[in-house]
């Protein structure tokens, strides 16, 4: 098993995710990753300073906002967005970081490993969890 299988192995044992980029609009990533996870049993943190609410459930304006620290944040916004959300998330002390396809660029990938967060990339979270 190589490392991002190991890595992505142990994120999904987690059970406290956030998901950066959540989104009330049901044709968006950002909206079938929370559901799929919050379905699958996780306990879900939608962030996305833009929204107020998915179906109820309220959204953080930002990682230091939420209620609890995730074990796992899923990134599912642009890499101009998630580059300065890293700093946010190594600050905050969470380890693990899912990149999903599109939310992340070479200096991304480099931002990760200067923080020593562990990562997985090119997997889509609703793939993994068997859409």
């Amino acid at each position: 098993m190589d490392d991002i299988e190991k890595i992505k192995k142990e994120m999904l044992d987690k059970k406290v995710w956030a998901v950066v980029g959540a989104n009330p609009k049901e044709s968006k990533f950002g909206y079938k990753i929370f559901k799929k996870l919050k379905e699958k049993g996780y306990e879900v943190y939608g962030v996305n300073p833009v929204y107020e609410e998915i179906e109820g459930e309220k959204l953080y304006k930002s990682i230091k906002d939420l209620p609890v620290k995730p074990d796992c944040v899923n990134m599912v916004v642009s890499p101009k967005r998630t580059n300065p959300i890293i700093e946010e998330i190594a600050d905050s002390g969470i380890e693990y970081v899912w990149f999903q396809p599109g939310s992340f660029d070479g200096e991304t990938i480099d931002l990760a490993e200067e923080k020593n967060l562990k990562f997985v990339y090119y997997d889509c979270v609703l793939v993994a969890l068997g859409e």
